[in-house]
């Protein structure tokens, strides 16, 4: 039996005290050596990585000490649990009072009357059960034992011609391109709960799915095209039967995410390919109405991400500026200290503009009262910085500062520009959803299986955006193909169900 290792708390000091006191013994002074250097590349590895970039967790607090008593009770890390009012897809059960009514004598003081509470008490019951649910019709056959004639039972109504449910196709949908569930991992998964599926099979379905949810697609990028604000950017992805592009030799791949907002509605949309994010987003752009002026884009710095000779009025990134700072906090605390607050500062106002509910017009009147005079501020402590010989060009404070100074008019676009955003974190979001495919899948096979997972990307983000059911929706739409196929701006995430109801009636 394997016994449980006693814990020993050490520190690194103290070991190395251990290496220096084994020099005069059995290792010699190079062997301590390679022994300190090991062991201290295996702690800075070990230790404990900043997995956020607020303020508080890149620098320490102000005016801290080690003398200052600790809080008695540490934070809640809290239950975990939901109200019943988030299980927005549980069935509903409505269980009446076995004795009473509304309206009846109380059987307590019998004086008074019940009447019903507008809010019931609930409970809440969960059961597992496997992605797919399979049902065998096993058809009684009878035969003649003259004729030899056969005679089956008819089909049950209601099974349908189709073995795979659109239900089906949606949940597998969702699972390989909504949480990142391999088809394979799929397959073991079925197999071991007894409903074997094929990862071919799995394929087959998603393919045949797409083609009938091109129109769809379609439609979402001739909307997005009339957004008032688009966000774009991109992450690498390997498509292995791809050949090298030939007008430029490009060989990398790429996915790219547009999120565009539009009548406070947004559409996410996914492009996977040779191209990066400012080609797709002019392809985009190409269907956008004569009439309307250019949209706000926002993005990160790189070049590669503005359209080319499609117009813009382009912002860039004030989070990305920023994380140029928390990067080297460790060597610069007190100045990435001045610039993280007085950013922190300006992230507060929008926060609270938002809260407040204000029009584009409101907020950036909002803005201009409150943080123009605070980056402006800002920015003259940054030139100080150079004019003043106090941080040198070339060090990481230096490069930092650089490449906030060299971006200034992109990144207070929010000071000119009503509905510009401060930062691109959404669709920096939205491409988690490519990078965890990537990282549970590592590539696609074929360009055609790339388009496939863009569509169903497309669709499922979209609808997570607009805080809509990913299953009902492809459901539907799987359900009404030539519905949708004909009026397609009547299938979006936002208006689909009014559709559906027409057609169901």
């Amino acid at each position: 039996m394997q016994t449980s290792r006693r814990r020993l708390n050490v520190d690194v000091e103290e070991l190395d005290r251990v290496i220096d006191a084994a020099e005069d013994g059995p290792l010699s002074k190079s062997d301590c050596q390679k022994l300190k250097t090991t062991l201290h590349a295996l702690v800075e590895r070990l230790a404990p990585k900043r997995n956020t970039e607020k303020t508080n967790s890149v620098l320490e607090p102000k005016n801290s000490s080690s003398t200052e008593p600790e809080s008695a009770e540490p934070k809640s890390a809290g239950h975990g649990r939901n109200a019943a009012s988030a299980f927005t897809g549980a069935e509903k059960v409505s269980v009446q009072h076995a004795q009473l009514k509304p309206g009846d004598p109380c059987p307590e003081c019998r004086e008074g009357r019940v009447y019903r509470q507008k809010e019931p008490k609930t409970l809440i019951r969960i059961v597992g059960q496997a992605p797919l649910k399979a049902t065998v019709f096993e058809m009684e056959r009878l035969r003649c034992n003259g004729c030899c004639q056969m005679f089956t039972a008819a089909e049950p109504p209601g099974v349908g011609t189709d073995k795979y449910d659109t239900t089906a196709v949606a949940i597998i949908a969702l699972l390989k391109y909504g949480t990142g569930v391999p088809f394979n991992r799929m397959e073991r998964l079925e197999t071991q709960l007894g409903i074997p599926l094929p990862a071919a099979t799995q394929w087959e379905l998603m393919e045949a799915a797409a083609k009938q949810l091109k129109r769809i697609l379609g439609e979402f990028i001739r909307q997005a095209a009339q957004g008032g604000v688009v966000h774009n950017d991109d992450t690498g992805m390997r498509i292995l039967q791809v050949a090298r592009r030939g007008d430029d030799g490009r060989s990398g791949t790429f996915t790219s995410g547009i999120i565009s907002i539009s009548g406070g509605w947004k559409i996410a949309l996914y492009f996977s390919g040779w191209k990066h994010a400012g080609e797709n987003l002019a392809d985009v752009l190409q269907q956008r109405a004569p009439g309307l002026g250019p949209p706000i884009q926002m993005c990160d710095a790189l070049s590669r991400n503005s359209p080319k000779l499609i117009e813009t009025l382009l912002g860039n990134c004030l989070a990305h500026g920023r994380r140029q700072f928390t990067e080297i906090a460790d060597s610069f605390p007190d100045e990435c200290r001045h610039v993280l607050e007085t950013l922190g500062a300006v992230y507060g106002f929008d926060a609270e503009a938002r809260k407040r509910g204000l029009t584009a017009e409101e907020r950036l009147t909002s803005h201009q009262s409150n943080s123009a005079p605070v980056m402006e501020d800002l920015r003259q402590w940054m030139e100080a910085q150079f004019a003043e010989y106090k941080t040198e060009p070339n060090s990481g404070l230096g490069k930092a500062i650089s490449y906030l100074l060299r971006h200034w008019v992109k990144l207070t676009l929010f000071l000119r520009q009503a509905g510009a955003p401060l930062d691109n974190n959404i669709v920096e979001r939205a491409l988690k959803k490519a990078i965890l495919h990537r990282k549970n899948a590592l590539f696609y096979k074929t360009m055609n299986g790339a388009r496939v997972g863009d569509l169903f990307m497309s669709l499922i983000h979209t609808c997570e955006l607009n805080r809509v059911n990913p299953f009902d929706y492809l459901t539907e739409l799987l359900r009404h193909p030539a519905e949708v196929a004909v009026r397609p701006a009547e299938w979006m995430p936002w208006n689909y169900r009014r559709d559906a109801a027409a057609v169901a009636a």
